[in-house]
């Protein structure tokens, strides 16, 4: 025993006599630990609680050591843990931090891994260097003991249980006698979930086009604060002459009732009018774009509408050249040769009446004045039943005396009245 303590003495001796310091317990080396500053590069991780890690605790990748923890400081309200790790350890520059446990009751250490993207796969960027720091946004830490232990407690002496006991006895009071309602409910219920499931996408269109159109009006809110504020007076306004427009309203209603009658007084007539119309109307239509130019030219008859760009000043020098073909009315003209041209001629125009009543005249005359051009056509014995015609006014019209052995200006060429009649008339000189 003696001999023991006599070694520990003289290496406590050495150990002073060496000139280092010696910090307690924690700079004992540990068994295993192969990692040195010359072999490791230091790190750091904040930590809102670091629990039991207690400087030379493990850092492990994977489940396998790689360093040990140098240091715990405290960074404001949190705590930095610094760690010394193996140079060939290679982990993304975002590496991820928590504070796990060998065991339930075993030692506390540091597990350093790869984030862990939306696919379950690593999802790293850079790597890890000397000096980085983990920021708290990135470590954890999992449960303790003492805190599963306690939440478990506290459901199992009255706090979850009980309630629960509570929730099962109200629900089965309220259920009692009422189970076929309850049953129709909830099938009502898993009609509706079936319905909305069906329908997701049209409620996420809807939902969508709900959005664009929230940021259409706040992209919009000081148009819509302007227009709100511009109806201000005119809401006063329409308040102001509140009594005006239900008076108008209700002469509008008297006038109403005034027209409904006239119309339902007046439709037959009014649908017979524009049925009758509507011939004239299609015709209309139907010729296009022909009526319009027809209007202008014939607006400007009988100058051409181009005639305006041609006058200069006031006055125009216009030369017409007019060529009249006087064709009997046997050749399609509009010159008459005999009565019945006259009366087939005046039985076309307006005064068709008066030549009808006076169609039966004109023989008479040519009885009465046979000589006239007119009647070259006449009927001898229609003439002789009417008799000669009086020879004083035979010879007035013909322009010959009384002698029948004498010669008169017919021989120089005039008929007296008879050649004037029959120039007018169209005959001429017989």
């Amino acid at each position: 025993m003696s001999r023991r303590f006599h070694v520990v003495i003289a290496a406590v001796l050495a150990f002073a006599l060496s000139g280092c310091t010696f910090n307690g317990i924690y700079d004992l080396p540990l068994p295993g630990n192969k990692v040195s500053k010359d072999n490791g590069f230091e790190i750091s991780a904040d930590f809102s609680d670091a629990l039991n890690v207690v400087p030379r605790s493990a850092v492990m990748v994977g489940d396998v050591p790689v360093g040990q923890v140098e240091e715990i400081v405290r960074s404001g309200w949190n705590a930095r843990v610094k760690m010394l790790v193996r140079n060939d350890v290679v982990l993304p520059d975002n590496a991820v931090a928590e504070i796990r446990q060998t065991s339930l009751l075993g030692e506390k250490y540091v597990e350093l891994s790869a984030p862990v993207g939306a696919d379950g796969k690593p999802a790293g960027t850079g790597k890890l260097g000397p000096n980085d720091v983990i920021p708290m946004d990135r470590t954890g830490r999992n449960p303790e003991v003492e805190e599963v232990l306690g939440a478990l407690s506290f459901v199992l002496t009255g706090g979850g249980l009980g309630q629960l006991q509570t929730i099962t006895r109200e629900l089965n009071a309220m259920m009692d006698g009422r189970t076929d309602k309850m049953r129709d409910v909830l099938t009502q219920v898993n009609t509706l979930v079936g319905t909305l499931d069906s329908q997701k996408g049209d409620i996420i269109n809807a939902l969508e086009s709900i959005n664009g159109l929230s940021q259409t009006l706040v992209s919009e809110k000081e148009t819509i604060g302007k227009a709100i504020d511009a109806a201000g007076p005119a809401i006063d306004v329409l308040r102001d002459q509140h009594d005006q427009l239900v008076g108008m309203l209700a002469e509008l209603d008297k006038l109403g009732v005034v027209g409904t009658r006239v119309v339902n007084a007046t439709k037959d007539d009014l649908i017979a009018e524009l049925r009758h119309l509507e011939p004239v109307l299609r015709n209309l239509s139907d010729t296009g774009k022909s009526l319009v130019p027809g209007l202008v030219t014939a607006s400007s008859y009988p100058f051409p509408i181009d005639a305006a760009d041609v006058i200069k000043g006031d006055f125009a020098n216009v030369v017409f050249s007019m060529q009249v073909k006087l064709t009997p009315v046997s050749e399609g003209g509009l010159l008459p040769t005999t009565l019945d041209e006259i009366v087939t001629l005046c039985r076309g125009l307006p005064t068709a009446p008066i030549c009808s009543l006076a169609s039966g005249v004109f023989d008479p005359i040519c009885a009465l004045l046979p000589l006239l051009p007119l009647c070259e056509a006449a009927d001898p014995e229609s003439l002789a039943a009417n008799g000669q015609p009086d020879t004083l006014l035979h010879d007035l019209l013909t322009g010959k005396s009384g002698d029948s052995g004498a010669e008169s200006d017919a021989d120089t060429g005039s008929n007296g009245l008879v050649d004037l009649i029959g120039g007018l008339a169209g005959g001429g000189k017989r």
